[in-house]
């Protein structure tokens, strides 16, 4: 919030972990800030990463220490109508699209991405909800080896909602990524492709 005032700039911030209904649990929140310093919009995790990774023995069950989320999060920001998730939400296609029909434009993806599977999914994954949506999405990944001993991908991306990527970090180094937003082009290729409206299976 104070980040956010003094550069007079929205952040969105995730995840950090808040109280929970269960004590022994936390949420794994997302959070928005405006240029003011307000938190303007909280999303929790809806998807919980429980998963062995055999090759690298790593096991991951998020489910032991936090409680999921149970709704879609889409607000307005500067840059148009932005859908949150986090992490592993963006294996689930329906949650995307329930945010699209709630209006969304640009999808905002905190995430720690595990060096296999953002190796193998990260980049396909991100397009595939930006082409099946025309959406932008800003996908920031954490990157380097953590005190725990496991290593997340990095390789943040900006795909712009036809599916190229915008703007990329080609290593696992911080770094900073910037790109244009342009909704006249999105509403554009949704005027063009009208593939919301062709809904047959709807996710409000």
């Amino acid at each position: 919030a104070n980040t956010a005032a003094k550069l007079n700039m929205w952040i969105v911030g995730g995840t950090i972990p808040l109280k929970a209904l269960n004590p022994k649990r936390s949420k794994a929140a997302c959070l928005v800030f405006d240029a003011n310093g307000k938190q303007v919009a909280r999303y929790d995790k809806m998807h919980l990463f429980d998963a062995l990774i055999r090759e690298q023995i790593e096991e991951y069950r998020e489910s032991d220490t936090i409680e999921a989320g149970d709704d879609a999060t889409v607000l307005d920001s500067p840059i148009g109508k932005l859908g949150l998730a986090v992490c592993y939400d963006i294996r689930f296609p329906e949650l995307f699209r329930k945010m699209v029909n709630q209006g969304a434009e640009v999808f905002a993806i905190p995430t720690a991405f595990t060096v296999k599977t953002g190796l193998a999914h990260w980049e396909i994954l991100t397009r595939a909800r930006a082409i099946e949506n025309f959406c932008y999405v800003i996908g920031a990944c954490q990157a380097g080896k953590h005190s725990s001993g496991r290593e997340t991908y990095g390789h943040s991306l900006i795909i712009h909602p036809w599916g190229s990527i915008e703007a990329e970090l080609t290593t696992d180094k911080p770094g900073i990524l910037v790109s244009e937003i342009e909704l006249e082009t999105l509403r554009k290729i949704r005027e063009n492709m009208p593939v919301i409206q062709h809904q047959k299976i709807i996710f409000k």
